[in-house]
């Protein structure tokens, strides 16, 4: 079965940083596109970044790009975010995304911001930013 298990997440002061990691088993992580998602309470779940199968491309979202950097490594089946100068608005429970790329390319399309393109999700994890 295909698990996708989000870790990392926590308390944090405003200025702080943070790394949260997704471990991926049960699928070939190499042919997958992944993503992380956000939700805040009473607030729509919304995209955060998105990283290709290689991790040759990138996207984020204007509200953490300067801030955050997303990378993978295959070897371990695992995606990454590097969470840097949060602020209160950064805190809600963050979901990794698995899209599945075909053909070996290094690709991520260009709908990566919809969340229905994505196969798998993971169960979340929460981060809290104080002021």
């Amino acid at each position: 079965q295909v698990r996708l298990i989000e870790s990392g997440g926590g308390l944090v002061q405003a200025g702080g940083s943070l790394r949260l990691s997704c471990a991926a088993s049960g699928l070939t992580f190499e042919s997958y596109s992944m993503g992380w998602f956000r939700q805040a309470p009473g607030k729509e779940r919304e995209f955060v970044a998105v990283i290709s199968p290689s991790g040759g491309k990138t996207e984020l979202s204007d509200a953490v790009k300067g801030r955050f950097i997303i990378s993978r490594d295959n070897a371990k089946s695992t995606v990454y975010l590097q969470m840097h100068s949060l602020k209160p608005e950064d805190t809600a429970a963050y979901y990794c995304a698995a899209d599945r790329v075909y053909g070996g390319v290094d690709y991520v399309r260009p709908s990566h911001r919809r969340q229905d393109v994505y196969d798998y999700w993971g169960q979340g994890t929460q981060v809290t930013v104080s002021s």
